[in-house]
C-alpha cells in the first residue's frame, strides 16, 4: 500500500479545521451535530512536550487519510493530550480519560519514564498502543500473553556493531546522555559474540550538557593527544550538533584524530549546510528515510510547502526519523482497520452507542480533573461535517463503557483490542521508513538502514547499507565535490608570511647603485613559487618575514596558542604562508594546508670525514679479522686431521726391506758400537743393520753400518744375508702442516695422501681454499685502488647505538615534534637521548650547520633532506648526508581555517607540478648553482697502485728471508757442535779398538775402513788417508741430496738405516751378480 497526497492548495483552510483546541468545556468535540455517513474511528494520542515535529507529522498523516475520500472506508478522529509530567498518578488519570472517550487505539511519543505507565495500561486493558519508538529493554507482559504495544523503530544494535567492525575500530569511547543510552550500550554488549569481541569499550561517560562533553574531550586530549579516538555519541540531534560545533571551534581539540559515530537515527534531521564545522570532522551515522525513493520525494514536495509557523518542523525538505516513524504509525493503524473492515464491515458498529453515551462524561472529567495538566483534546471531521455520535449503525445494542475505575474490582478489557493488535502485526505496507513488516512479537523486520558519512557543506554520502537479513553491505561512496560559497577577492593585496632560510627565501644582494623595494628585496625558491601562484590566481601579494623567526609550534603564552607563521595565520595577521613549512597533523588542526609542493624526509648531516689511503697491511682488508682468525684455526685443524687420518689408514704406510743384524759377533759391545757409528738419515750408503730399539743417533747408525759392512765383506757372500721389513709413514706432523700450507698457497707439493679418507680431507681443504682465495682476489683490487672515506655513522641505527657523536635538531620545529610524538622504538630512543641533553638542540639551522662543521665529526644534525642536500653542495663542501630518510612528509602552503584561497591554491600547486615548473625551480636553486664538484666526492676514483698500497707484502717477504737466514745459521751452528762431539767420540772409540782391526770409524761424518786385508780389492793402509779423503767428498755430495729427500719425506728414518754404502774401490771389485745385494732404491714406494 502506498500513500501520500499533495495538499499544497487546500492546506491553509484544512489546517484551521484541524487546529488543536485548548477548550476545557467541549474538549474539541462538537456533540449533537449531524453525523457523517462515513464511519468514524477515534484514536487517542499522548505526546510529550518538545515533540512538535512529531505532532505535526501525526496531524499531517491524519489529514492525508481523511482527505483521501475516494478510497478510504472510514474517518479518523484524534483525542490528543500533550503532557509535561512523568507522575504516574496523573498520567493514569489521563489515560483513563482517553479510554472513557471510546478510542479504538492509542498512539504516542513519550519519554521512557512515561512509557512504562502507558505500556502497563495498554496491556492491562488490551488497548493497542502504537509508538514511534520503544525505550531500550522493554519487558514483555509477565502473564505471557500478547504485548499490545507496537514500536515503529527497528532494533539496530547489530547495525552499530557491524559499522564499528566495518571501520576496523579496536577501541571505542561511549558517550550517552540518558539512562536509555546506557541500556543501549548493554544491548550492544549482548550483541557481541562471546569469545569473538572485535572491539573494546575503552571509556564510558554520561554527559548532561555540551560543556561536560567538551571537558571530557579535553581530558582525552591530555591522555593521548595523537591517538585516534573513536567516539560513539548517544544523544539527541540538537545536543550532538552543539557538541560537534564546539569541538571544531575549540583550538585545543584535534580534528583529524577524532571520528564520531552517532548511534541514534539523527542523520535524517536537518544539518545546516551553512555551518562549516559539520564538514570539518569525521562523522558517521544512520538514516532510515531513503531520499531516493519516489514516495519520499513526493512527500517532501508537499511537506516543504507547509507553513512552519502552524506545523513546527515542516516547511523544509527533510524530516526527522521520529516524525517519519509517527507518520508511518498512523498508516499502519489505517491498514489494520482496513483489513478488519474488509473482512467484516460491521465489526465496530456496536461501539458507536457506547461512545455517544460516554462522550459527555469524558468531557466533564477532562474539564474537572485535569487541572494542572498542559494538554489538548480535539476532534475533527472531514468534508466540513461535524463529528459526533452516529446512531444509524448501532443496531440497538448498547456497549458497556471502558472504565478503569470500576468498583467491582475487575478489569473491563477492550473487546476488539486483541483482534486489532493481531491485525497490526500482519500489516505490510511501504512507508517513509521503507518496507514495514512486523513479527509476532511486534518488532520491525525486513528493514534497511543507510550508513552515511558527513562531508563538506553537510552533504551526506552513503557508504553502506544494513538490513536485518544480510547485515552490512559496503557501497562505493560517491563523494561530490561542492564549490565553496565564498569566492576569494582578486582586487586586494594578500599578506604572505615567510621565514628567511636558504635557499627558500634570501635577501637579494643589490647591484652597485641599485635600490630594492617590496618583494624585489627577496629571492629564492619560495619567492619564485609565490610569483607563479600570484600569476595563476591573478592576485597581488606582499612578502613579510615572520616577526619571531619561527615556523610555528604550540605555545600557551602566545595569543591563539601558537607562535611563528602558524600563529600569524591563526590570529589572521597573514593570509598565506609560503615557506618550508612541514605539513603535520598538529598544525592541520588549526590551519589548512595545500597539496605538498615538495616531498622530503628527516636526514642526518655530518661533517665529511678525511679520506684515508690504504695502510701498509691493507691487503688484509678484503677479509675481516674474524675470517683471518677462522682461516688460521682451519689450517691447524686440517693439518691435525690429515696427520691422524694418515696414521689410522693402512694405505698411508709402506714396507721397507732391511737385512737382520749379524749373528757372528759375540762382542756384547757390538750393538753400542754400531749405534755410535750409524749414518744420519738420508745418507745413501752404509751396511744394512737392524733397527735398534729407540731412536739411534746418527753417529751410532753409521758405525753400526760400517761394522755390518765389514762383517759382510769378510764373509765374502753378501747375498746370503737374510732380510726383514719395516713400515714407514710419510705424513708426520710437520709434513701434514707443510702439505696444508702448500695447498692454501696454491703451490705444488711432492707429498700427497694415498688413502680415501686423507684424500676426502684434502679435497675439502682444496675447495675451501679455492673459494676463499677467489673471494679474496675479487675484493683485493677494490681495497687497494679505491680511497675510502671512513664514516663513523652510516644509518640512523648507528647514530642511536652510540654516544660519542652527539646529535640534535631544530628546537620546537617539525623534526623536534616528530621525535617527540613518534611511537617507533628507534625514534623513542633517539628522543630520550636528545631530551636528556638540552644542549644538542639548536635555535636555527645556521647554528646547527656551524656546529656540525666546527665539531670535528662529533655532532650530527637531524634536518630535512632538501636543506641537507643544499648545504652539502655549498662551500666549503665539508658536510655530507648519510643514511636513509627517517620519514616521508612534505612542505605545503598554509592558509587560515576556512579560507577561500585553499582550493584555488591547491589547483595552482597541482598545475605547477604537472607542467614541471616546480622541478625547474628546484633544479635552479639546488643543482644549477652548486659550488662543489659532483664527481670529486660522489664517485670513487680508480688510481694506479703505489708502493704504500703493497708495502706490506714486501715487509713480509723481507721478514721471511731474514728469518730463514737466521734459522739456517742456527742449524749450522748446532750441526757443527754435534759434529765435533761426534768426531771426538769416534776418535776415542778407534783408539780403543785399533788393536782388534777390521772396525769402521766415523769422524766428522766420514767413513773409515779397516786394514786392506779384510776387504779384497782395497788398497793397503798406506793409502788409507787418500781413500778417506775421497770418501768424505763423496759423502758430502750425497748428504745434500739425501737431506733434501729426507725433508721432502721420501726417505724415512728406518729406510735410511737399511741402506748400504760402499767405497768406489769396493764397488769396482764387487761381482756383477752381487750388485742387487749391494744397492737398493731409496725412493721406491709400495
Amino acid at each position: 500500500m502506498r500513500f501520500g497526497l499533495k495538499l499544497s492548495c487546500l492546506w491553509p483552510s484544512i489546517l484551521l479545521w484541524l487546529t488543536w483546541s485548548c477548550s476545557s468545556g467541549g474538549g474539541g468535540l462538537l456533540v449533537g451535530a449531524q453525523p457523517s455517513l462515513t464511519e468514524k474511528i477515534p484514536l487517542g494520542a499522548i505526546f510529550e512536550q518538545g515533540t512538535d515535529e512529531v505532532q505535526s507529522a501525526f496531524k499531517y498523516a491524519m489529514l492525508n487519510h481523511n482527505l483521501n475520500v475516494s478510497s478510504r472506508r472510514f474517518e479518523l478522529q484524534a483525542y490528543v493530550d500533550v503532557i509535561n509530567t512523568a507522575d504516574a498518578f496523573k498520567l493514569s488519570r489521563l489515560i483513563c480519560n482517553q479510554f472513557s472517550r471510546g478510542v479504538y487505539s492509542m498512539l504516542g511519543a513519550v519519554s521512557p519514564d512515561s512509557f512504562d505507565t502507558l505500556h502497563s495500561y495498554s496491556n492491562t486493558f488490551q488497548m493497542p498502543f502504537v509508538t514511534p519508538w520503544f525505550p531500550e529493554k522493554v519487558l514483555t507482559p509477565s502473564s505471557g500473553f500478547l504485548d499490545f504495544a507496537l514500536s515503529m523503530r527497528p532494533d539496530y544494535h547489530q547495525a552499530i556493531i557491524d559499522t564499528i567492525q566495518f571501520y576496523g575500530w579496536r577501541k571505542i569511547i561511549y558517550l550517552y546522555d540518558s539512562h536509555d543510552g546506557l541500556l543501549r550500550l548493554q544491548q550492544i554488549y549482548q550483541g557481541l559474540k562471546p569469545g569473538n569481541e572485535s572491539f573494546q569499550v575503552e571509556l564510558v561517560k554520561r554527559i548532561s550538557n555540551v560543556s561536560m562533553a567538551i571537558e571530557f574531550l579535553h581530558t582525552l586530549e591530555q591522555i593521548g593527544r595523537y591517538d585516534n579516538k573513536h567516539i560513539v555519541l548517544d544523544c539527541p540531534t540538537e545536543m550532538a550538533k552543539q557538541i560537534l560545533i564546539q569541538h571544531v571551534r575549540d583550538l585545543r581539540l584535534g580534528r583529524r584524530t577524532y571520528h564520531y559515530l552517532l548511534s541514534g537515527l539523527v542523520m535524517d534531521d536537518r544539518w545546516e549546510s551553512e555551518i562549516i564545522e559539520f564538514g570539518a570532522i569525521n562523522i558517521t551515522g544512520f538514516r532510515i528515510v531513503d531520499t531516493n525513493r519516489r514516495l519520499v520525494r513526493e512527500f517532501y514536495d508537499s511537506w516543504k510547502r507547509l507553513d512552519p509557523q502552524m506545523s513546527v518542523g515542516a516547511g523544509r525538505e527533510s524530516i526527522s526519523a521520529q516524525a517519519a516513524l509517527m507518520y508511518d504509525a498512523v498508516f499502519v493503524l489505517v491498514e489494520a482497520f482496513n483489513k478488519i473492515l474488509r473482512k467484516k464491515p460491521d465489526q465496530f458498529r456496536n461501539n458507536v452507542q457506547r461512545r455517544s453515551q460516554n462522550l459527555m462524561v469524558a468531557q466533564a472529567a477532562a474539564s474537572t480533573s485535569m487541572d494542572g495538566y498542559n494538554y489538548n483534546a480535539s476532534g475533527g471531521a472531514s468534508g466540513g461535517s461535524t463529528m459526533g455520535g452516529n446512531d444509524s449503525g448501532s443496531g440497538g445494542m448498547a456497549a458497556r463503557a471502558l472504565d478503569c475505575n470500576t468498583a467491582k474490582g475487575w478489569v473491563n478489557a477492550w473487546e476488539h483490542g486483541d483482534k486489532i493488535s493481531r491485525y497490526l502485526r500482519k500489516v505490510e505496507i511501504e512507508g517513509l521508513t521503507g518496507d514495514i513488516k512486523f513479527n509476532d512479537d511486534g518488532r520491525r523486520v525486513n528493514y534497511t538502514l543507510h550508513v552515511v558519512e558527513m562531508t563538506v557543506n553537510s552533504a551526506m554520502v552513503k557508504v553502506a547499507e544494513w538490513n536485518d537479513d544480510a547485515g552490512l553491505q559496503p557501497l562505493n561512496a560517491k563523494y561530490v565535490r561542492l564549490r565553496p560559497h565564498v569566492e576569494f577577492e582578486k582586487n586586494r593585496t594578500y599578506i604572505v608570511t615567510t621565514v628567511l632560510e636558504e635557499p627558500y627565501i634570501m635577501l637579494k644582494k643589490p647591484v652597485f647603485g641599485e635600490k630594492l623595494h617590496g618583494n624585489d628585496r627577496f629571492e629564492g625558491y619560495c619567492k619564485d613559487l609565490a610569483d607563479e601562484l600570484a600569476k595563476e590566481l591573478g592576485i597581488n601579494y606582499e612578502l613579510r618575514p615572520v616577526k619571531d623567526g619561527n615556523y610555528g609550534s604550540e605555545k600557551s603564552t602566545e595569543h591563539g596558542g601558537w607562535d611563528g607563521m602558524v600563529g600569524e595565520l591563526v590570529r589572521k595577521e597573514a593570509d598565506i604562508a609560503i615557506s618550508p613549512l612541514t605539513i603535520t597533523a598538529e598544525r592541520e588542526r588549526v590551519i589548512d594546508f595545500s597539496k605538498p609542493f615538495m616531498s622530503l624526509g628527516i636526514s642526518i648531516m655530518i661533517k665529511k670525514p678525511v679520506k684515508q689511503t690504504p695502510g701498509v697491511f691493507s691487503f688484509m682488508n678484503p677479509l675481516s679479522q674474524e675470517i683471518w682468525v677462522s682461516v688460521i684455526f682451519s689450517f691447524i685443524g686440517v693439518s691435525i686431521v690429515l696427520f691422524f687420518v694418515s696414521r689410522f689408514s693402512p694405505h698411508e704406510w709402506r714396507v721397507v726391506q732391511q737385512p737382520p743384524q749379524q749373528s757372528q759377533s759375540p762382542d756384547p759391545h757390538a750393538h753400542h758400537e754400531q749405534l755410535a757409528n750409524q749414518q744420519p738419515p738420508g745418507i745413501i750408503g752404509g751396511a744394512p743393520v737392524p733397527a735398534p730399539p729407540g731412536p739411534p743417533t746418527p753417529g751410532a747408525q753409521s758405525a753400526a753400518g760400517a761394522a755390518a759392512l765389514q762383517a759382510a765383506l769378510s764373509a765374502g757372500n753378501p747375498g746370503s744375508v737374510g732380510s726383514s721389513s719395516t713400515a714407514v709413514n710419510e705424513f708426520s706432523v710437520w709434513n701434514a702442516f707443510w702439505f696444508s700450507l702448500a695447498s692454501f698457497m696454491q703451490q705444488g707439493c711432492d707429498l700427497s695422501p694415498r688413502s680415501v679418507s686423507g684424500r676426502i680431507a684434502a679435497a675439502s681443504w682444496f675447495f675451501f681454499t679455492l673459494i676463499l682465495v677467489s673471494s679474496y682476489t675479487a675484493n683485493l683490487a677494490a681495497f687497494l685502488t679505491v680511497e675510502r672515506m671512513v664514516t663513523p655513522i652510516n644509518s640512523p641505527e648507528d647514530l642511536a647505538m652510540q654516544t660519542e657523536v652527539k646529535y640534535g635538531t631544530l628546537l620546537h620545529g617539525s623534526t623536534w615534534d616528530f621525535f617527540r610524538r613518534s611511537q617507533n622504538g628507534l625514534h623513542i630512543k633517539m628522543w630520550e637521548y636528545m631530551n636528556s641533553r638540552k644542549d644538542v638542540f639548536v635555535r636555527s639551522y645556521e647554528d646547527g650547520i656551524k656546529r656540525v662543521r666546527s665539531s670535528k665529526g662529533k655532532y650530527a644534525l637531524l634536518v630535512e633532506s632538501p636543506k641537507n642536500e643544499y648545504v652539502n653542495a655549498r662551500e666549503p663542501c665539508d658536510t655530507m648526508k648519510v643514511g636513509r630518510n627517517m620519514d616521508t612528509k612534505g612542505f605545503g602552503i598554509a592558509t587560515p581555517l576556512g579560507s577561500a584561497l585553499k582550493d584555488p591554491i591547491n589547483l595552482a600547486v597541482l598545475k605547477l607540478t604537472e607542467n614541471g615548473e616546480l622541478t625547474k625551480m628546484r633544479n635552479k636553486w639546488w643543482y644549477d648553482k652548486t659550488e662543489c664538484s659532483t664527481h670529486k666526492d660522489g664517485q670513487a676514483a680508480h688510481n694506479e697502485l703505489s708502493l704504500s698500497n703493497v708495502a706490506g707484502i714486501f715487509y713480509i717477504l723481507i721478514g721471511g728471508l731474514l728469518v730463514s737466514v737466521f734459522v739456517a745459521i742456527l742449524e749450522f751452528c748446532f750441526r757443527s757442535k754435534n759434529s765435533r762431539s761426534a768426531a771426538n767420540g769416534s776418535a776415542m772409540g778407534m783408539a780403543g779398538s785399533g788393536c782388534h782391526g777390521g772396525s769402521l770409524g766415523k769422524a766428522n761424518g766420514s767413513m773409515m775402513l779397516g786394514p786392506s786385508s779384510a776387504v779384497p780389492g782395497v788398497m793397503p793402509s798406506t793409502h788409507q788417508r787418500s781413500n778417506l779423503t775421497d770418501t768424505m767428498h763423496a759423502k758430502a755430495k750425497l748428504t745434500i741430496q739425501a737431506s733434501r729427500d729426507y725433508d721432502n719425506g721420501r726417505v724415512g728414518y728406518l729406510n735410511c738405516a737399511s741402506l748400504q754404502y760402499y767405497p768406489p774401490a769396493q764397488l769396482s771389485a764387487t761381482p756383477p751378480d752381487a750388485g742387487d745385494a749391494l744397492h737398493m732404491n731409496a725412493h721406491g714406494q709400495v
